[in-house]
């Protein structure tokens, strides 16, 4: 009776196996399961169905955004995943759970229904800036090229607030999303009890994804830190939280930003 059991798991093993190697082997050649590939520029973008005309605006603006931080390597080929009706952000979703849209490796995989015209991704009712979306998953890319798969998330045990908050603050450049000021203004004028704050173009992003973002353009405007310094220093999230706070309500706010160019 041994070995049949013995030959079943070894067979269901090896099944397991060749299961596995075919997903991953899906996962980094996504023209496995789309129709069609476009290159441009630094990009290779998949999609089963025909390019909007207005994509492309969409990229070059994205890409001008992440060109200015400090972990931008243009050497760099990026796989942009369009939701098309293709199985390939399915697939994402079934590994990694529902989003706008994840960047990982050098992919970016938009999961939720872009509307390119009116430059917006919606997901469960809510919108997201489809070119600050695009900026803020190119921004993990670059991210894990520089540091490395062992240094990146979810690998290495970076906190949410320097992973996700800097990916926010090379993306937030619109003139209404500069002033880090303002920007705690807003946060503190929205209910807490909502999941997501919003923008005058009506699109969101997640609370903590704003609270994120304030955090770390406090530390690279005010502190003057550039993004490995951040990485590197080990003053507690809470503890940068209350610092932030006394100089937010300080009588004399420094207004002058400083550029994201090596930050």
């Amino acid at each position: 009776m041994k070995h049949p059991i013995k030959t079943w798991t070894l067979r269901l093993m090896a099944t397991g196996l060749l299961v596995a190697a075919l997903l991953f082997a899906i996962i980094l050649n996504p023209g496995l399961v789309y129709a069609h590939k476009t290159t441009y520029k630094h990009l290779t973008i998949y999609h089963d169905r025909p390019l909007s005309p207005t994509l492309i605006d969409k990229f070059n603006q994205a890409a001008a955004l992440v060109a200015a931080s400090s972990v931008h390597n243009p050497k760099l080929t990026l796989d942009i995943c369009l939701h098309d009706n293709s199985v390939y952000p399915q697939l994402m979703q079934s590994l990694r759970g529902p989003a706008f849209a994840w960047g990982f490796y050098n992919k970016v995989v938009l999961q939720g229904t872009a509307h390119v015209d009116s430059n917006y991704v919606e997901l469960n009712g809510y919108r997201w800036n489809m070119t600050q979306l695009l900026a803020h998953e190119m921004t993990h890319c670059y991210q894990f090229n520089q540091l490395g798969f062992w240094n990146s998330k979810p690998i290495a045990p970076i906190p949410n607030w320097k992973w996700e908050g800097y990916a926010e603050y090379v993306s937030r450049q619109n003139t209404d999303q500069k002033d880090l000021s303002k920007n705690l203004a807003r946060l503190m004028e929205t209910d807490e009890s909502q999941w997501g704050v919003k923008f005058s173009d009506h699109t969101i992003t997640p609370r903590a994804y704003y609270d994120h973002w304030t955090l770390v353009q406090y530390c690279l405007e005010v502190k003057q830190m550039n993004y490995l310094q951040m990485l590197a220093d080990t003053t507690r999230e809470s503890s940068i939280r209350a610092e932030m706070m006394c100089w937010f309500n300080r009588p004399e706010i420094l207004s002058t930003p400083s550029p994201i160019q090596n930050r």
